[in-house]
């Protein structure tokens, strides 16, 4: 069992994560992106040449328990990595978005993130 799985099989929401503190800057990262709604980083376990999060603002552990409220939030997110890829030059020969849902959906941090993977070729199918 790889580590990202075994770390998401222990994983288990909590009211704060590490995601929320680098959210509302109280842990330092260097920001790709940073706005009213979400911000942009390089994510510390790299699973790709460039790996890259992008977590909103508000703390929503999962993507399944989003309302249709969070619609709007969704779409920016999604807007933002295809933002955040160009600028890595990323969009020359691609790059794959990843949500991971629940334990065996992989998530070991419960706070929403999109994670952005390029720089080589990835594999399919993943996992």
């Amino acid at each position: 069992m790889s580590d990202e799985i075994a770390k998401a099989q222990t994983a288990q929401p909590t009211e704060d994560t590490i995601f929320g503190k680098i959210a509302r800057k109280e842990i330092k990262v260097d920001l790709l992106h940073d706005d009213d709604q979400c911000v942009a980083f390089h994510d510390i376990s790299k699973q790709a040449p460039t790996h890259i999060l992008i977590i909103p603002k508000e703390p929503i552990k999962q993507l399944s328990e989003c309302t249709v409220a969070q619609e709007p939030l969704l779409g920016h997110l999604l807007f933002v990595a295809a933002q955040v890829a160009k600028k890595q030059g990323l969009n020359e020969d691609g790059y794959r978005l990843v949500i991971n849902n629940g334990r065996d959906g992989g998530q070991s941090v419960y706070h929403l993130h999109i994670h952005v993977l390029g720089g080589r070729q990835l594999g399919w199918p993943p996992g």
